[in-house]
């Protein structure tokens, strides 16, 4: 059946400028933006996303001066000598007939430097420096440095600028109570906090003209404390408006929030409403975002007038064609984000090149390429997982001719297992994305084959990948056998468990489990957004009249009494994404799963699980035990060490490495051997 997606793809006429269609690639720091030397690669990770479709691109964070900064001396742009990398961006963008702003963006208290400001010297909790409160000279050159900044973008050949005032930066810290405690024409009253975004807005305009873009990235829903309430919203956003500002986009949430915006279990576009009440009170164009990551959901949003353009940055690192896969309706072709945050926010935030987990090739255009094979080979790859798949569909995709074979009955590996985590239900996407790749690229799929090595002899491949994956490990201590205890693998796949359940290992896998555990059996997946809302206290009203947009939460009682227990001292979860681990923290704290460290496994019994915790014995009275103490390889198809044979071995993902399940690294081993091959 063919879909329409008109609205998506209909152009944005602006008055001076045309956009071709309704995508925006929003704001997300790679890391290639701080160095001049990376602008190469970022140009081509840009051309890229413009080859693919979309209409305007944001670049990352560029600050207008060094208090602005996020890391020391990261990228900035204030004098002229900033100019020629940025033009080889500009260039790559404007010549797939993309168009692209630079976002000027000052951290104030959320920077990584001994610089910092900010309205008030309140220091952040997510960040080691206390701000410096900025001085009325400060703001004023800050100002001038904005507009400065703005000026150079446009000699630099970008077709605007997008002014963060969202995310808790430094206007956001203006913008709110939750920081701005002045008392002077800076602070008070919101058409005081207001001023310096104005006054920015007005500078920029009267720098660089009419016929340039100026974007402002507003929060719409601060979800903290004394946070601004929605009329203050939509006092600020018209008087951006009026000062200057040609689109307005949405920003959700303070880096420091304690609700979740846009990790996996949040429901998709949870925040479209907001957009819409903003977008009734002015007549420029607004801009949707947060957790939107496919066409229907764009289309949706469109169609019902809720905004103008829809903003997506971890779907176009995921795939840099999704407008061209969406015009020519070809959306089950979509690599689609899961929203993992995996290698993308969690690398930013380890000042580590983002990329993306089920795409390696972001940020990496230059470095990761697929070409044409000039020899083709007989490829076998054993282990339908997403680490054989990735590997199956490039070096099919590249000419080879692969045979995938798989000993269950499905592919997807351990994918299958976490699809039924709750939160976690967008990897049902990856699994389709791949079987889509797998059928276009030709690869030839066996299931239900679980293949030897002198087959593999017999049919004469060229090249083995051994992709066999992972087993769950089992427990060794007195009473492990018994029909009480479970692995992991054994309870995702719908083993029943009691009322009272003990989890060994609080690794990623003890943490979804226990969250499986916790859902009551009759909910339906994904949760519900009003079911959502309530459990994270955010005020479902778009109009909301509360502080920041949040209100008391309701949680329902815990299904299960859990334990979650673990040999190590140290805390619970520490090993967790460091963008996404505390959701998963506070899920289970809210829960109320009781979490043990520094436990010894002694013996299991009839009457429950014995464990020794503080030097003391302790009965933990439970009705099943669910193991989820690691993983072991299975590699039992390779050849032994010098051993001689036809076929050259690889071996990738979990077989190779079984310490934890790390997809990240399963699709990038895939997927590089893959190029080589």
């Amino acid at each position: 059946m063919t879909t329409s997606y008109a609205n998506i793809l209909k152009p944005l006429h602006l008055g001076f400028t045309t956009i071709k269609n309704r995508v925006v690639m929003g704001s997300m720091h790679t890391g290639l933006e701080d160095r001049f030397y990376n602008y190469p690669k970022l140009a081509a990770y840009f051309g890229e996303r413009a080859k693919g479709g979309v209409g305007l691109i944001i670049t990352g964070g560029i600050s207008p001066n060094r208090q602005g900064w996020l890391l020391p001396a990261g990228g900035t742009m204030n004098h002229l000598g900033d100019v020629a990398p940025h033009r080889l961006v500009t260039h790559a963008v404007h010549k797939h007939g993309a168009k692209i702003l630079m976002q000027i963006l000052h951290s104030g208290r959320y920077g990584y430097q001994p610089f910092v400001v900010s309205a008030s010297p309140i220091k952040s909790p997510i960040s080691p420096f206390k701000p410096r409160q900025m001085s009325e000279k400060q703001i004023l050159d800050t100002i001038d440095d904005y507009a400065h900044t703005a000026t150079i973008a446009k000699k630099a050949g970008y077709d605007g600028v997008e002014i963060m005032g969202s995310e808790g930066y430094l206007l956001n810290q203006f913008l709110s109570r939750h920081v701005n405690q002045r008392d002077d024409r800076w602070g008070g009253d919101i058409l005081n906090r207001m001023r310096f975004a104005v006054e920015i807005v007005r500078a920029i305009r009267a720098k660089v003209g009419e016929k340039f873009i100026i974007c402002f990235r507003l929060s719409m829903l601060d979800l903290v404390h004394d946070g601004n309430t929605m009329q203050e919203v939509i006092t600020v956003a018209q008087a951006l408006e009026k000062a200057g500002v040609t689109l307005l986009n949405t920003g959700i949430g303070w880096h420091e929030a304690r609700i979740p915006t846009i990790v996996t279990s949040v429901p998709r576009a949870a925040f479209a409403d907001y957009t819409a009440e903003v977008k009734k009170h002015v007549a420029i164009p607004v801009i949707a975002s947060n957790r939107i990551n496919m066409p229907e959901t764009a289309e949706a949003i469109l169609a019902a007038g809720k905004a103008d353009m829809i903003q997506m940055a971890r779907p176009l690192l995921a795939d840099a064609f999704w407008v061209n896969k969406t015009a020519t309706n070809r959306v089950d072709e979509i690599n689609t984000c899961i929203a993992c945050n995996q290698a993308c926010l969690d690398h930013t935030f380890k000042n580590k090149r983002a990329t993306c987990l089920v795409n390696p090739r972001a940020a990496y255009e230059t470095e990761l390429v697929y070409l044409k094979t000039k020899n083709p080979k007989k490829i076998a790859v054993i282990g339908g997982g997403v680490a054989g798949m990735s590997a199956a569909t490039v070096a099919a995709s590249r000419g080879h001719k692969v045979t995938l074979f798989e000993a269950a009955t499905d592919v997807g590996g351990q994918f299958n297992l976490a699809k039924v985590v709750p939160g976690k239900e967008e990897f049902h996407e990856t699994i389709r994305y791949f079987k889509v790749q797998i059928e276009k690229t030709g690869v030839e799929l066996r299931l239900n084959t679980k293949v030897n090595r002198e087959q593999l002899e017999r049919e004469g491949f060229d090249e083995v990948i051994v992709a066999t994956g992972v087993v769950p490990r089992a427990l060794k201590i007195d009473g492990s056998d018994a029909p009480q205890v479970l692995s992991y693998a054994e309870v995702l796949r719908g083993a029943p468990v009691g009322h009272k359940v003990a989890v060994i290992g609080a690794g990623g896998i003890g943490f979804d489990v226990s969250e499986f555990l916790l859902r009551p059996e009759h909910q339906s997946q994904p949760q519900p957004l009003e079911d959502w809302q309530r459990e994270w206290g955010i005020d479902p009203n778009p109009n909301y009249i509360s502080e920041g947009g949040i209100q008391p939460a309701e949680v329902d009682p815990p299904v299960r009494e859990i334990y979650l227990l673990q040999r190590k001292t140290t805390p619970l979860g520490m090993g967790l994404g460091k963008t996404t681990g505390w959701v998963h923290r506070a899920q289970l704290k809210k829960h109320a799963v009781k979490m043990l460290r520094g436990v010894q496994y002694k013996s299991i019994n009839n009457e429950g699980l014995w464990i020794e915790t503080n030097g003391y014995d302790q009965l933990l009275r439970v009705d099943t035990i669910v193991v989820c103490a690691g993983q072991e390889s299975v590699k039992d198809i390779m050849p032994n060490e010098g051993e001689h044979t036809l076929a050259n071995y690889h071996i990738i993902g979990g077989a190779k490495l079984a310490a934890e399940l790390d997809a990240k690294r399963a699709i990038r081993e895939g997927a590089e051997l893959a190029a080589k091959l």
